[in-house]
């Protein structure tokens, strides 16, 4: 996915099992961020740094939305722990994660897998990519993100 792209349609559970569907955020700025997996160190630093700029674009209107291919369970559980404040979502069948692009191969422990690539969109209202983050380092990623966020809303 690249600026400019149209984002792709999706229909995903999220951490209460209510299905969320990208016509649904018509008219709305949102921050849509893939992560490998719940629970994790680097996974749940990303996510105690969006939690940290939400108040910030929430006064913007932005929606901040995880997504990752854990359950839904998982997803609650990960929530509730960290007091996460945004929606997390479930795509369990990698149909959302493929089709932006952030499933592929990388290096984990100096071995090449295949898994769920970080990355980062800011989608605008017309549905298309504002800015893009096609392979993320977790180090003030939040932050970096809310400023483009803040930047392109004002």
């Amino acid at each position: 996915m690249e600026i400019g792209d149209r984002f792709p349609d999706f229909r995903l559970p999220d951490a209460d099992g209510n299905i969320l569907d990208s016509a649904d955020l018509e008219g709305v700025t949102y921050i849509l961020y893939f992560y490998p997996r719940d629970n994790t160190s680097g996974c749940t630093k990303e996510a105690l740094g969006f939690n940290e700029v939400f108040e910030r674009l929430a006064a913007r209107k932005v929606r901040i939305i995880g997504v990752s291919k854990d359950s839904p369970g998982s997803h609650r559980k990960f929530a509730d722990k960290h007091d996460l404040k945004f929606t997390l979502l479930s795509d369990q069948d990698l149909q959302l994660i493929k089709a932006a692009g952030a499933w592929g191969k990388k290096m984990m422990y100096g071995r090449e897998t295949e898994g769920t690539v970080r990355s980062t969109y800011i989608v605008g209202p017309d549905g298309t990519v504002k800015a893009a983050w096609p392979k993320v380092r977790v180090e003030g990623h939040a932050a970096q993100v809310c400023s483009e966020a803040e930047r392109l809303t004002e």
